[in-house]
């Protein structure tokens, strides 16, 4: 019987003074023109089909005229704060096409198409409910991940830029059965790294439609990465499966795909590669790192039991008693982060002064 990894749907934690108080020393707190409570004001909504007319889970929305006006305008000063730090010289060639919003998931957000009139490009912008372990997720993304993330948070309202990419679940549906077997084995080799940079960094619940699958095109091939776009449930649940993708059901087909394409000693390789670069991240974001995690520590982004649980399946895995000694979430990932880093300084960096 499959193991149920997720249960009970997790609440939205409060920004403490101290999260702010870093935001606002990091640039991430700005005074923005519309809140997430604004965009809730909507008079009526109709379901949004993809290209196969199936249910996307996002419904657009409308807003009475006088209101209507007002939030695009302001929509559009978000827009140019997010990209441009404000300069609002190219609003009036901002058109707001479409306001979407999705009840499914934890952060229930609005997704914002801003388009240029003038050259058709667009984009999206998220507008969200601030959530403490969100942007805790959001910053060690910023900082671990291959990766730079923009965001924005004032008040109660979180503004996220859009992250482009083919999602998971359709990427594994439609494009993975017809991969080259080369191709299949780069993307094995990157759901490997992916897997452990999420266990590493405590970064859960990255089911198939939580990450999306980014194709770069080289001279000779094509490459593909893994990227999160989800990043509520960082540091919250207590079951360590839920930070490791490979035990989702959704994941199951890049698990298959894994275990026929590489070899074991090419996935402890993998492994070590991925530790090793997300040790180098720690050493190089020194100061931004420790600020965040002293931030962290002092704060409760979860229940007293799935601390409990987590720090002892951490400890079964590792054999640190630090992890047994953790008081908070921000402790457990600071321990976490302390073991790949010893490791690393201790293994890697003592091999290569000592000339073995």
């Amino acid at each position: 019987m499959e193991e149920k990894l997720m249960s009970k749907k997790k609440p939205t934690y409060p920004i403490n003074d101290k999260l702010d108080t870093y935001l606002k020393e990091c640039n991430r707190k700005i005074k923005i023109p519309v809140f997430y409570d604004d965009l809730l004001r909507f008079s009526g909504s109709i379901v949004v089909y993809d290209s196969n007319d199936e249910d996307t889970l996002w419904v657009r929305v409308y807003y009475e005229e006088h209101e209507r006006v007002e939030i695009e305008s302001s929509l559009k000063k978000v827009y140019t704060i997010l990209h441009s730090d404000g300069n609002e010289d190219a609003i009036e060639f901002l058109n707001i096409d479409a306001i979407d919003y999705c009840t499914f998931g934890n952060s229930k957000p609005f997704r914002i198409k801003v388009r240029n009139i003038l050259n058709d490009n667009y984009t999206y912008i998220y507008v969200k409910k601030a959530d403490a372990s969100r942007i805790y997720g959001l910053e060690l993304e910023h900082m671990f991940s291959p990766n730079r993330i923009n965001f924005l948070v004032y008040k109660n309202t979180l503004i996220e830029e859009h992250i482009a990419g083919i999602p998971g679940d359709v990427f594994i549906k439609d494009f993975l059965p017809d991969l080259s077997d080369q191709a299949k084995s780069q993307i094995a080799k990157e759901f490997v790294k992916f897997n452990e940079r999420c266990q590493m960094r405590l970064l859960g619940d990255m089911r198939s439609y939580n990450y999306v699958i980014i194709p770069i095109h080289d001279f000779d091939h094509v490459e593909y990465k893994i990227r999160a776009i989800d990043f509520d449930q960082q540091c919250y649940e207590g079951k360590l499966k839920v930070y490791q993708p490979q035990f989702f059901k959704e994941n199951f087909d890049m698990v298959a795909i894994v275990m026929s394409k590489l070899q074991p000693s090419s996935i402890e390789q993998y492994k070590k590669e991925e530790r090793s670069i997300l040790a180098k991240r720690v050493l190089t974001s020194r100061s931004r790192y420790e600020t965040l995690v002293e931030c962290m520590c002092e704060d409760r982004i979860s229940t007293e039991e799935n601390l409990k649980e987590l720090r002892e399946h951490l400890y079964n895995f590792t054999l640190d008693l630090q992890f047994r000694r953790s008081q908070s979430m921000g402790e457990v990932l600071k321990t976490a982060m302390d073991f790949v880093r010893r490791n690393y300084e201790n293994v890697n960096m003592k091999r290569l002064l000592d000339g073995d």
